[in-house]
């Protein structure tokens, strides 16, 4: 933890306002290390900076001090507090953990930010995989806390990733016997037509996104025995059909494209001892016109159920380049305009 003192106080002890200037000095601890601190070049120290212009910032030896507004020198102070305790939790500072920490104190959460960003979900191959927002590490809780978890919001969330983290880390931990990851095999608002090859190698295009996160988690040497073995089972939605699936971490993704029947054909495939996490976003369904979402309509179906979760991530939670936040948020915008919009009507024929 670091050690915090205001430099200045208000005169006769009474609360500094919000527009009066202030100024508060963060003594950084000897045991951390003020370039993991500051970034490479200043770059974390020039994100701070940009996200407060008003509030100028001051480094001299292991003393920083923020000047300016009282509202934003005291963001500032909780700021760097926050990004002094991930240094000092093992996690690398880079403007965008600068931006995703401004964000989570703005939004005035039960849990400290430091907290989120290093929280330790899977360590491997060198690295560790943690939620990056507060709706990551609530969508991450949820799994621990409940056998079925539904993970909706847009592309880019880590809805898939932290599931399959999840999953390795249970089976790792021998919470479970086995992995299986499922996806329908739906095509992106295309018709592919005829695949040529073995049924396998048909299926592996819808697969592949599976097996690339597989692949970030698990020594690729090993995954071909695992799956040998029956240990880690990448399989369509359609070859679920008629089992039942005990001791197992199942992963369904890519859910808005299951129909209501094959949902609840998916659901009920829940054995003894086995967690399930089923991942989608609602906005993007390319099941054939008339067709209803299966994601779309179990939460009115499961509202009320024990034990089922729906975590619902944003455009906030996005871990993408920053413009997918930006684009996501437009499209919203744009199907607000659009679904208020009239029908256009169509023209009357003229009368004979």
């Amino acid at each position: 933890m670091s050690a915090s003192s205001p430099a200045a106080a208000s005169p006769a002890g009474t609360p500094t306002t919000p527009d009066r200037p202030a100024e508060h000095r963060v003594i950084v601890p000897a045991h951390v290390p003020m370039v993991a601190l500051l970034g490479s070049h200043d770059a974390v120290l020039r994100a701070v900076e940009d996200g407060f212009e008003h509030v100028d910032v001051h480094v001299r030896g292991n003393e920083i001090t923020a000047s300016g507004p009282a509202a934003d020198v005291a963001v500032v102070a909780r700021l760097l507090d926050e990004l002094i305790e991930v240094v000092e939790g093992g996690e690398s500072l880079t403007p965008d953990v600068v931006r995703r920490t401004v964000a989570m104190l703005a939004a005035q959460p039960v849990q400290r930010p430091a907290e989120v960003l290093t929280f330790s979900i899977l360590s491997t191959r060198g690295r560790t995989i943690r939620p990056k927002t507060m709706g990551q590490k609530h969508y991450v809780d949820a799994i621990d806390a409940n056998t079925i978890t539904f993970g909706i919001g847009p592309a880019g969330t880590g809805k898939t990733y932290l599931a399959m983290a999840k999953a390795v880390q249970a089976l790792q931990s021998h919470q479970v016997n086995r992995i299986i990851l499922s996806r329908p095999a739906v095509e992106a608002g295309e018709r592919l037509g005829f695949l040529p090859g073995t049924l396998s190698e048909k299926i592996d295009p819808y697969l592949r996104p599976l097996y690339d996160a597989l692949h970030d988690m698990v020594d690729p040497d090993s995954i071909p025995k695992l799956i040998e073995a029956g240990t880690i089972e990448v399989a369509p939605l359609a070859f679920l059909r008629g089992r039942s699936l005990n001791d197992a971490f199942v992963v369904l993704d890519e859910a808005q494209n299951t129909t209501v029947e094959q949902m609840k054909m998916f659901l009920t495939r829940l054995g003894f001892g086995s967690k399930m996490v089923i991942t989608g976003d609602a906005t993007q369904v390319d099941l054939p016109g008339g067709t209803a979402s299966g994601l779309r309509v179990v939460e009115d179906v499961l509202t009320g159920v024990d034990d089922v979760e729906f975590c619902r991530l944003t455009s906030a939670d996005v871990v993408r380049h920053r413009l997918v936040s930006d684009i996501i948020d437009a499209y919203a915008r744009w199907d607000m305009t659009t679904s208020k919009a009239p029908l256009p009507r169509s023209p009357r024929s003229p009368r004979r």
